[in-house]
């Protein structure tokens, strides 16, 4: 028979998995701790015994799942064998199988209902497990970046360019492709854009603008 200590440590584990299961899924304001509670078949006053209010047990959640990010994609960035597109495909595949809705969203969509602390936190776990891991595939020397691009630049428009991944209605490239090909396809919209530049495009501007 488990003793009190091992119970509570059992709810205390069962509430984190359930929260975050609820939270990825649908997001901060639309899980309650109600619907916390009453997936795992405890009461709110036992929640609450356990964690203080929804913002805490929102940013023990998004604190576990970054470590496990940054983890993930460092382990990807020492693979000197595999090229900038194979390492930000295997990236964007950890992002989608971490987070069933788009990251980016979850994360700044909460910051309205945060107190000014938890926005200070959940902004630095952003940065630190996200951000930053995602930069250093493009500081990489074969990553080559087009003049004036930045690495910092490129981050932050590759994570604001990934919903069509997490979600059917956006869905970018062929519906039937297997989920590396449907990945490749955005990622290299992504990097290489959508069009190609008409040949003699920026000396055509020039004169124009001259005249």
């Amino acid at each position: 028979m488990a003793t009190r200590a091992e119970q509570m440590a059992k709810t205390h584990q069962a509430i984190l998995d359930t929260a975050r299961e609820l939270f990825l899924r649908n997001g901060y304001d639309a899980t309650s701790t109600r619907d916390i509670a009453n997936a795992i078949g405890i009461t709110q006053p036992a929640l609450y015994h356990h964690f203080k209010d929804k913002e805490v047990i929102f940013l023990a959640v998004i604190t576990t799942v970054g470590a496990e990010i940054k983890a993930g994609i460092e382990a990807i960035q020492v693979r000197a064998d595999w090229s900038p597109l194979d390492q930000l495909t295997e990236v964007s595949l950890l992002l989608t199988h971490k987070h069933p809705a788009d990251v980016f969203t979850l994360i700044h969509s909460s910051f309205k209902a945060l107190t000014h602390e938890h926005i200070r936190e959940l902004g630095g776990i952003f940065v630190t497990d996200y951000v930053k891991p995602i930069q250093t595939v493009f500081e990489q020397p074969d990553m080559q970046l087009h003049v004036g691009v930045t690495p910092q630049m490129a981050t932050n428009f590759y994570i604001t360019s990934l919903s069509p991944l997490f979600n059917s209605f956006h869905q970018i490239g062929d519906p039937h492709a297997d989920e590396r090909t449907r990945v490749q396809t955005l990622l290299k919209m992504i990097l290489y854009g959508v069009a190609s530049e008409p040949e003699n495009y920026w000396r055509q501007r020039s004169l124009l603008v001259d005249n």
